[in-house]
Formats: C-alpha cells, structure tokens, sequence
C-alpha cells in the first residue's frame, strides 16, 4: 500500500498526473479505508486534471467515509459547480461552511455558486462580508462588484471593479468585467479607453488581447477585428486563441481560411473542448465540396467528444445537437439532452437559433406551451436588457404623408426568404407606403438585391454595426411599422425588435413561430396556418385574406422543366421522397415514412439532401426504415443543394415530417408536379403545408392523424390518373390559384398593413 502512495509522489514529481491519478486510485480502491488525506490527494488531482465527474464521483465516495472533512466538502462543492450542479454546490459548500465558519475558501466558492445561479443579493452579502475580513483582496472586491451588477447596480459594480483593478493591475478578470458592462451598458468609447488601459499594464496578456476582439465583434466591427488579428499572427503564430476566434469570425466569407485555423486551435489545444467545438461547427456549415463528407468528419470528432459530456457548456450542447441532427442520430440527441432542460438553458443564454430545433420535438399540447414559455425567457431577457440602455430616438413626423414601411431581414437577397417576398417589391404600394430594407449580410450583392433596391426608397445595409446601432438607425428613418422576416437565422438580428425602433412591428416568413418578443405586436399568417389556440402565439394574429406567401417569379419559373411521363411508370414503381432539412425529422417521421413505404407494393423512398453522402446520415436512415420492413436497397440518397429541383423528376409522391411541415419545399414539390401528404397540426409550424395545399386547391392531401397520412399516401400511389393529371397541370393550377396571383398577394398585402396601421394612429395623423 505505502509503494502505491510512493509511486503516486514519485509521479507527480516527475510531472506524470495520470499515472499518479492511477496510482491513488488503485490505493483507494484497494483499502477504501486509507486516511482522508489520501482521498484529499486524489480528488485535487482529479481536479486539476479537468476529470470534473471522476473527480466528483471520487468526493461522494470519500465523503461516505470522512463526512465531516472541510477540505474535502469544499473541492467536491467545486467539482459540482465545474459540473453546472449548482443546486447540489450550494447544499455542499453550506455544509463545509459549517463545520469552519472562519476559513474563507468555502464562503468565496459558495459566493461564485450564487452568482451562476443569478442570486446577486444573496452573493452580494456574502462577498461584503468577505470584503470586510480582507479589504485589501482584489478577488473579494471584484466578485462584489459582480454581485451588484447581478442586481443591475451598474455604477457601484463598475466602482467595485476599479478598486479590483487598483488593488491588483494585474487582475485580469476584473478589467475584462468592466470592460464587458460598458459595452452592455452601450458606452463604447468608454470600454475601448477600458481595454486599453487594461493592455497598457498587462502587455500583450492573451485574455486581454481576446477581450479587446470580443468587443470588437460584439460592436459589429467585424473587418477591424479581422485586421486586429492579422496583425498578431506574426508575433502570437502560436496562440490557440488567435486562431480559435479568427476561424469563427471569418467563416461567414472565407469558410476554407476558417476551417484551416479553426484545426490549428483545436491542435495547438487538443483538450479545450470549446475549439473543439467550433470546429465541429464549422464542418457542420460548410457548404462547398462534398458536405455529407464535411458533416460525417464532424459528427465523428463530436462523438469523440461526448465521454467528456459533463464539461459541456449551453454553446457545446447546441453545436453537437446540431451535428447528431444532421446525421439522424437520434439516440446520441436523447443523449445531450432533453426538451425542456435544454430549451429553457438556451433561452436563458440568449441562443435563440437553438430553439428552431426545438419545433420538430413537440409531441403534446403540454410540449406546445413549453416551447411558447421557451420562446418567452428569450424574450423576457432580451426587453429587459434593451430597457436598461434605451435608444436614441429622433422627434415624431409630422401628421399625413406616406405610410413608413420597413422589413428587416439579411435574406432579402437570393435566398428563399427573398424569393417569396419578391412579389411586394414587383408590386409595391408607392401611393400609399414608402419601403425601406434593412439587412445585416455579410457576403456580396446580388442581383436581388439590386433589384430590390431599384424598387424601395432605401436598402440600409450595415454589414458591421451593433444590435443597439441598428436600432437606432432604423428609428432615424421614422417607420410607422417594421415587419421583421429573418427571426435567428443566420445573419439576422432579430433582438433588435427588442428596442422597438419602429411603434408597430410584426414578424413574417421568417421564422415559423412566434418570436418571443412583446415588443412584436403583430404575427402575420393566414386562415389556414393560424394557431388553433390563441396561446401558441405570443403577438396578435395579422390574417392575410387567403394566404401568407406567394410564389415570386425568380425562383417558380419555367425553367426548371417537368420531365415527361410518371416516374412510376418509367421505373416500375412508386417512388416517395422528401427534400425537406433533417432538423426537421425524428423516429416517428422516418417510421411513418417507411410505413408508407411498406404498404406501397415495390416503393422506394428517395432523399434530396446533401447529407445523403454521408455514410452515417445514411445508416442511420436506412436503421429505422429497417425497423418496419423497409430493406436498405428501398431508400435512394441524392446528395445534392441548391440545385436540387430536377430531383423532384424522381419522385412520384412527397411525404411531409411532422410537427414542423415544409414550407419551401413543399412548394418546390407542387411547382414540379409532385403532391404532397401532410399530417396538420395545431400551431402555425404545424400547418405550413396545410395552407399551401389548401390555397393550391389540394386539401384533401391534408391528414389530421397517421392513420390517415398512411391511408391518403398509399391511395394516391395507386391512383395513377390524378397523379398524371397533378404532374400536368399542376403547374397552371399553382399560377392561378391565391399562391400564384403575386399582384392581388401584393394588394392583399399593403391593404392589411395600410389597416393596421391606420388603426393603431392617432386621429391626428390619421388625417
């Protein structure tokens, strides 16, 4: 036993932890009745070596034996913060508080516990008290000065901070802390004479040099960030950082550069799980070359990663949900997580993309207020912080003119956002409304764009600009409403709804669910995409007479041909098939789909997605089609984007996934002569292929439950003269129907607005 405790020492003297960790374990593990001081030892280096859940797993153990051991109770209450169990933290560090009320390591762990869970009074208590022991503890002083920000305190927490920094030049937590409440409290030039300050006494110090790109990007300063960082690679080639923060925030215009040094970071760091992750992002959105490929490299490295699950971060669970999504691994997805532990974590972090992925995993009515409540603590976070530091607003207009209508979206551009809501630029109101665009695009301009722009009285593009700064711009241009259709997509800012730069604003096309925003007041749908439920949206419903979108000419066009003849009659069988995101699929869709399939005498399924290159994406498909029958040889992939419309010359019948329903591609599906099955549901998400089926006079394809999605899919496989008629005519049935009237849409549209607006004015400006 004593050569186990010899050998450990002797390891760690020579710098090997894990063969001293091994060492202690086999001690322990052999004599579990060996002294605390030994499981002290153990724990530590556990610690030490980022075993968080080993090392935790290692305390309760102990503490089973030695109950009463501060030391022990105070590392163990550490280990579970590491591990983001603060309640159990808390519980822990009491105890430890207990037994040695004078020592101060337990008080500042406890104190560091409240403020991750946001009780900024109770911190604030403890740490005065820490303060007043030692006056003179630059640390003590800082985590007060949290705590009041915590309360929105923000002149007494900026005060804390600055003692911090005086007592401790060196404290580079405390600089990076009030560097960050100057620029949330929108006080940039303050927060840049802050940071570079800060760098002035701790040259070239990595934080600080990482603090000053993170402002600069959370200023929209994009391109200065970029050069900032250009400059330091000569000197700082090395650092894993540099190279971490210039991959991601070059990849939106140069994804081949960021891929290279986003694989630099993660080298120069192979145990930092963050640049890990970013780089499994960026393989996960990279769209050139073979991109099931770029997809399988990353679900790889991500399983890597998942024995280290209890170390992740909100931003780490996103990332790898994103990447098993793409894949279809639905037992690693139950794996990070479940629906309503991860949707409220990443709207309590302000991740409000994560929660598009949250649509597809409504099952209940219970589900259904769950995600409107998620949608809500992103929403209630984002107001409450844009009321904290209000926009500059310029005097109201003068009564009459013009109605002032702007749409904010990065999309309005060659993008499936901007071809759906190009009918309202070919047929814009000028009588009545003067149109602005306001887009935040990072790439080139487009010949959308410049038609757009043609057509409207302003296209404001700030590529790099700050929410904050946005909202302020927009306000200069006295918009009567702002209709906002990019929600969290790429690109977007939706939070700036959030200052509510226009005195009505409505969200539209974007985003199939209600923001989370009560900023937003109006929700704009149709008769038949509107919620069942006044509580399944946030805002007020804004009804179009007959349907929310229209098919705008750039994209539905002939030129995209219908080849001749059925597919079933050229191949000898049925052949079903989807083009729609895997985000939007689970085991109940790829069952029902291979359901249909099963019951269609010699169907096969085909996949228009370029996930379909991807070897797991496509085990993992073809798995659950096998679960009802469906062999391997029934399931076509065709890994394609973008130009995937000729695809659509394979398929006889599309099945739609459900809860979230295809919105683009269904109607893809239709312009190309292929019908569609869907199953309606009761929240607008649920019933985007309803309403444009219904509206292209094709209800009937509608089900209400999966006995019937099956019993519609399987009827019409076998009734070949309405499928030859649909993939003739339904075409001119599209053009002539409400989805293909793109001027009376138009009117339709600017008509609803006009309304709205008016009723909501004064009398005076009414006039």
């Amino acid at each position: 036993m004593t050569d186990r405790l010899a050998a450990a020492q002797a390891a760690l003297n020579a710098g090997r932890r894990d063969e001293a960790i091994a060492e202690l374990t086999a001690a322990v593990t052999e004599d579990p009745a060996r002294t605390v001081q030994v499981y002290r030892a153990l724990v530590v280096q556990l610690y030490t070596a980022g075993r968080f859940a080993e090392g935790a797993e290692m305390a309760a153990k102990a503490m089973a034996r030695h109950s009463r051991d501060y030391d022990l109770l105070n590392t163990y209450g550490v280990l579970l913060r590491k591990l983001r169990r603060q309640p159990e933290a808390v519980k822990v560090l009491e105890a430890a508080i207990k037994l040695n009320p004078k020592t101060l390591a337990a008080q500042q762990n406890l104190g560091n516990v409240l403020l991750d869970l946001n009780d900024g009074a109770r911190a604030e208590g403890l740490f005065t008290k820490l303060v007043r022991v030692e006056p003179r503890n630059a640390e003590f002083v800082r985590q007060l000065g949290r705590s009041l920000m915590k309360q929105g305190k923000v002149e007494p927490a900026l005060s804390r901070l600055r003692q911090a920094v005086t007592l401790k030049r060196d404290n580079i937590d405390a600089w990076l802390d009030i560097i960050g409440i100057l620029h949330e409290e929108h006080r940039p030039e303050e927060a840049e004479i802050q940071i570079e300050k800060a760098i002035a006494a701790n040259p070239d110090d990595p934080r600080l040099l990482e603090g000053k790109v993170m402002m600069m990007r959370r200023s929209g300063q994009m391109r200065r960030a970029e050069a900032f960082m250009e400059a330091l690679l000569p000197t700082h080639g090395d650092a894993a950082w540099l190279h971490s923060q210039l991959g991601a925030l070059i990849s939106d215009w140069d994804r081949e550069r960021a891929t290279a040094l986003l694989r630099r970071a993660a080298q120069l760091e192979p145990d930092r799980i963050d640049y890990a992750a970013l780089m499994i992002e960026n393989l996960e959105r990279t769209r050139s070359g073979d991109e099931g490929g770029h997809i399988e490299e990353a679900y790889q490295l991500a399983k890597r990663l998942m024995p280290r699950k209890d170390e992740f971060t909100d931003a780490t669970n996103k990332i790898l949900n994103e990447v098993f999504i793409r894949v279809c691994d639905f037992d690693a997805l139950e794996r990070i997580g479940d629906f309503r532990t991860l949707g409220r974590a990443w709207a309590s972090g302000g991740r409000h993309s994560a929660l598009l992925k949250q649509l597809a995993r409504v099952r209940t009515d219970e589900d259904r207020a769950e995600l409107v409540e998620q949608h809500r603590i992103w929403g209630r976070a984002v107001e409450t912080a844009a009321a904290r530091r209000p926009i500059k607003r310029p005097p109201p207009r003068p009564a009459g003119g013009k109605i002032r209508l702007g749409f904010m979206s990065s999309d309005l551009r060659q993008h499936p956002v901007g071809y759906f809501a190009l009918p309202l630029f070919d047929h814009v109101d000028t009588e009545r409304f003067e149109v602005f665009v306001y887009s935040y695009f990072q790439g080139k301009e487009d010949p959308a764009i410049r038609y757009i722009t043609s057509k409207i009285s302003g296209y404001r593009w700030w590529p790099d600009i700050s929410t904050a700064q946005a909202a302020e711009r927009i306000a200069e241009d006295q918009l009567d409403i702002l209709i906002e259709l990019g929600g969290s997509t790429h690109m977007n800012k939706l939070d700036v709804m959030a200052y509510r730069p226009a005195p009505l604003q409505a969200s539209w096309l974007g985003y199939p669910h209600s923001a989370g925003l009560a900023a937003i007041d109006y929700f704009i749908c149709d008769p038949y995409s509107q919620p069942t439920r006044p509580e399944y949206l946030i805002e007020t419903p804004l009804e179009m007479p007959k349907t929310w979108l229209a098919l705008g000419r750039a994209f539905f066009s002939d030129r995209n041909e219908i080849t001749p003849g059925l597919p079933s009659e050229r191949k000898g069988h049925v052949t079903y098939g989807t083009a729609n995101n895997p985000h939007k699929y689970s085991r109940e869709v790829l069952r029902a789909w291979a359901r249909v399939v099963a019951a269609t005498p010699g169907a096969k399924f085909a996949v228009i997605r370029p996930e379909g290159s991807g070897a797991s994406f496509r085990e993992n498909f073809a798995a659950q089609f096998a679960l009802e029958g469906v062999s391997a040889d029934r399931v076509e992939f065709h890994a394609i984007r973008g130009a995937h419309l000729p695809y659509y010359n394979e398929i006889d019948i599309s099945l739609d996934p459900f809860p979230l329903t295809g919105g683009t591609t269904t109607a893809e599906s239709l312009w190309m002569g292929v019908p569609l099955i869907t199953k309606m549901g009761e929240m607008f998400h649920e019933r985007l292929s309803y309403s444009i089926l219904s509206n292209a006079g094709l209800g009937d394809l509608c089900a209400r439950d999966m006995d019937e999605y099956q019993a519609l899919a399987v009827a019409l496989a076998a009734d070949t003269e309405r499928r030859r008629m649909l993939r003739t005519g339904l075409r001119d049935q599209l053009r002539n129907s409400p989805l293909g009237q793109t001027e009376e849409f138009a009117r339709d549209f600017y008509d609803m607005i006009h309304g709205a607006v008016t009723a909501r004015l004064p009398a005076a400006k009414r006039a």
